[in-house]
């Protein structure tokens, strides 16, 4: 059950992002210094972090994505429901460690 609310929630979050994308990468037509500006805002440790957890959505979103069209539509996927939420715990967790450790170095370090 609670993959089942992390996905609606990173879902949600998702399209959060990308409703905000799209709309300061659509100021660059408007005001191409305004795009400057507001690209210059997200240049703080603050949006660093939340980039982090952005990405931490994104893979969580998609791996979960792939085991619940597996639960579906595979003859045996109810059966291996468990086991394939710890695969998608372990790929989260291989793919996730790695990026985090060099995006935060990037943001903290120079």
């Amino acid at each position: 059950m609670w993959s089942w609310v992390a996905h609606r929630i990173t879902g949600v979050g998702i399209f959060f992002f990308l409703l905000v994308h799209v709309l300061d990468t659509a100021l660059v037509r408007v005001s191409p210094a305004a795009y400057n500006e507001v690209i210059g805002t997200y240049k703080n440790p603050i949006i660093g972090l939340l980039e982090v957890g952005l990405v931490a959505a994104i893979l969580f979103h998609a791996f979960n994505g792939i085991r619940l069209i597996l639960v579906d539509f595979w003859a045996k996927g109810p059966r291996y429901q468990r086991q394939m939420m710890i695969g998608v715990g372990v790929v989260w967790v291989v793919l996730f460690v790695p990026f985090v450790i060099r995006h935060l170095s990037h943001v903290f370090g120079g």
